[in-house]
């Protein structure tokens, strides 16, 4: 019969491992981020792997080819919004919790951009990509607004497709002045018109 230590010290190096892979994976995934942002699908694995500290056997271990990479990479920025949607819909303040969702949104849909131009000219359409996690994020967009309708800060007449509309309209504008730094700027007069007068909570 094995002794509990003996039992236990078994089981150590596959914790040990699993917990490795993990790491591992959520290094290549950032240096593929990372990569992907300023050199598009065209970036060599091995590239990735240095810049993640693995070998190129292990980028492919966890993603048999650059595209499931890729994939990946937006899927993980998407429930990364997620995440965050989440988080702010427990702050004390629900107007400003949205505005500062919708900014942060804008922000990360202008420094972006190209992943998603580099997933349609490789043949990868986005919405059937993320289908599953963009209905999440738009749910967790929708509590958002709502509370913010609710406390009376935001009007009452807006949609969360509009809102969205609205941010996706900003960065194209900007992209097309060549100006994305002005994206905080343009999405702050957004905002602005969002906000409605005091009293007018949604009942």
């Amino acid at each position: 019969m094995l002794l509990d230590g003996q039992h236990t010290g078994d089981q150590t190096p596959s914790r040990a491992t699993r917990s490795d892979a993990r790491r591992n994976a959520e290094r290549v995934l950032r240096s593929a981020e990372e990569l992907f942002a300023t050199e598009g699908l065209a970036v060599p694995i091995d590239a990735i792997a240095a810049r993640a500290g693995v070998g190129v056997g292990t980028v492919y271990r966890h993603f048999p080819t650059k595209e499931a990479l890729f994939r990946a990479v937006v899927v993980a920025r998407l429930r990364a919004l997620v995440e965050r949607a989440h988080e702010l819909a427990r702050a004390d303040n629900p107007a400003e919790a949205m505005f500062t969702f919708v900014a942060e949104v804008a922000c990360t849909a202008a420094e972006k951009k190209d992943l998603t131009d580099e997933l349609a000219r490789a043949g990868i359409n986005p919405e059937e990509l993320h289908s599953e996690v963009k209905a999440e994020l738009e749910n967790a967009f929708q509590v958002l607004l709502r509370r913010a309708q609710e406390s009376g800060a935001v009007r009452a007449d807006v949609t969360a497709a509009e809102v969205t509309a609205l941010i996706m309209g900003t960065c194209m504008a900007a992209e097309m002045r060549g100006e994305p730094a002005a994206v905080p700027r343009l999405v702050g007069f957004v905002c602005d018109g969002l906000r409605s007068a005091p009293g007018t909570a949604l009942p």
